[in-house]
């Protein structure tokens, strides 16, 4: 006689959405598909990829009516809209972000990473020393005219 695991059973991103709703999320359908959620202040955008589970596309805290996303500046975090404000992280946000995160992974059953786990990381990194630098030639101090040459 065979013995036969059983398959475990994949939900639907729909059946996804409904947890999470159980959970205490607000959800919202937006135009392309996807749901924004959100809970205590904080909001995230999900998708379904067609994969066996939701992509999380974009988690922040909200302003306005947006998310603002967080965007490690090097010495300091920020928080940057869609429309380009930016404001500065504080250690209460970024807390409260990293327990969203991690409650939104528990939600859908989402494993969560070690790295991930430790504290709240960002997608984005804008090191002051860095900015501009894709655009071609960077200006160099000693290229300045105003530079003292001796």
């Amino acid at each position: 006689m065979f013995f036969r695991r059983e398959l475990p059973k994949v939900p639907t991103f729909a059946e996804r959405v409904d947890l999470l709703r159980r959970a205490g999320f607000s959800t919202q359908s937006l135009a392309d598909g996807r749901i924004k959620i959100a809970k205590h202040g904080i909001g995230a955008v999900i998708g379904d990829e067609g994969k066996n589970q939701p992509d999380i596309e974009k988690a922040g805290i909200l302003v306005r009516d947006e998310i603002a996303t967080l965007l490690s500046g090097g010495y300091q975090m920020f928080l940057e809209t869609p429309s380009g404000r930016r404001l500065p992280a504080t250690a209460q946000q970024l807390r409260a972000l990293h327990t969203f995160e991690e409650d939104v992974k528990d939600a859908l059953g989402l494993e969560s990473l070690y790295n991930t786990s430790l504290g709240t990381t960002s997608r984005r990194h804008m090191y002051d020393r860095l900015q501009g630098r894709d655009q071609g030639v960077r200006n160099r101090p000693w290229d300045h005219p105003d530079a003292v040459r001796q």
